[in-house]
This record gives C-alpha cells, sequence and structure tokens, in this order.
C-alpha cells in the first residue's frame, strides 16, 4: 500500500503541475501583445501611467516567471539528477539566475504598487527577498558542495516560485465560496499564496531531519 502511495504521488504531482502551468502559459499569453492596458493591467492604470519603469517590470517578471516555474519543476526530478546531472546544473543555473537577476527583483519592485494596500505590500516585498534570499543561499550552499544545504534551500525558494500557483487558487476557491470585497481578497491572497507553501516544505524538511 505505501509502496503503490510513493509511485502514484510523483504522478498527482507531474498531472497537477501540467494542469495549472498550462493554466498559467494562458494568463501569460494575455500579455504577449505588450499592451499596457492588457489584462491585469487594466486596473494599475495609475501605475502604468505615473511609474517610472513598471511596465518593463512588469513584464519582466511576467515573463520570467514561467520559465522560472518549468525549470523548477524540473530540478525536483530524481530521474534527472541522477541520469543527467549536467542537465541539473544547466537547469539549475538557468533558474537561479532568473530568479536573482529578474523574477525576484521584479517581483519586488512591482510588490511596491501591488492592489490590497499596506497589507499586500507588505506580503510581495517579503515574498520577494525570501525568494531571491532562499535561492541565493541554495546556489551557495552547491558551490561550497554543501548538498543538504542547498536541497533544503532551493525547496524553499521553489515553494515560492510555485506561489505564481497556489496564488491564482486560492483566489479562485476564496471567489467561489465567500465572495470577498476585491481589496480584501487581494489582502488575503498576497499572504495565502505563499505562507501554507513554506510552511508545508518546512514541515517535510523537520521531518527529514528526524529521520
Amino acid at each position: 500500500m505505501k509502496k503503490n502511495f510513493q509511485l502514484l504521488l510523483p504522478l498527482a504531482w507531474t498531472f497537477c503541475f501540467s494542469y495549472f502551468f498550462i493554466l498559467m502559459i494562458n494568463i501569460t499569453w494575455q500579455y504577449i501583445s505588450f499592451h499596457t492596458d492588457a489584462a491585469f493591467l487594466q486596473i494599475k492604470q495609475t501605475e502604468v501611467d505615473k511609474i517610472p519603469f513598471y511596465i518593463p517590470f512588469f513584464y519582466a517578471h511576467v515573463y520570467s516567471a514561467i520559465f522560472v516555474l518549468l525549470a523548477g519543476f524540473f530540478q525536483l526530478n530524481t530521474t534527472l539528477l541522477k541520469n543527467f546531472p549536467l542537465a541539473h546544473r544547466n537547469i539549475g543555473k538557468f533558474y537561479v539566475f532568473t530568479v536573482l537577476l529578474l523574477s525576484a527583483p521584479s517581483g519586488l519592485f512591482i510588490g511596491l504598487f501591488a492592489n490590497g494596500g499596506f497589507y499586500s505590500k507588505i506580503s510581495f516585498v517579503s515574498l520577494s527577498v525570501l525568494w531571491f534570499y532562499f535561492t541565493l543561499k541554495g546556489f551557495t550552499a552547491i558551490k561550497n558542495k554543501n548538498i543538504t544545504k542547498h536541497k533544503s534551500f532551493m525547496l524553499r525558494s521553489f515553494a515560492l516560485t510555485f506561489s505564481a500557483i497556489t496564488l491564482r487558487f486560492w483566489k479562485v476557491i476564496l471567489v467561489y465560496l465567500f465572495h470577498p470585497a476585491p481589496m480584501d481578497l487581494y489582502q488575503i491572497i498576497a499572504w495565502l499564496g505563499w505562507i501554507p507553501n513554506l510552511l508545508i516544505v518546512e514541515y517535510y524538511l523537520y521531518n527529514q531531519l528526524k529521520k
């Protein structure tokens, strides 16, 4: 029974990730025109008009995040690590440098102007800072040959990367069940999108230490 569960878990994870990743592609595709009023940007016209560089940072975040998600997913594949270590290293380098140079800095910038007021801004800024920190620590750990520390911090990093999906998942659930006011919704999902992810990873790491 336990063996069957262990076999099914990776399949279930792959299926779920693929489904939500396709949804993310559909969301990202709305911005392919690079119009300043596409999709979500329709309610961000104040920032678009008055904040210098908001659009470049926004698009840098939107388009880099989709590739980081995919790269992070493959990095969790133990088969890739065992059989194709060079591919694992190269994908990992792409993941790290894209997060550090594009995704996290751009997320920090647009987070300063997040909907939902002060509490939402604090959440998205914290998310971006931790994302940068965990990714950098994971990278420096493997440079120092500390594989255990590397795995721990990269799992934390991907937990925050995955918030791009979980944030939207929680948004759909909350709107369907409770119909909150838009600003209340932003404040809730700003935190709900990444805190549970990180707690799950920390619980997993804690259990690994006990073994």
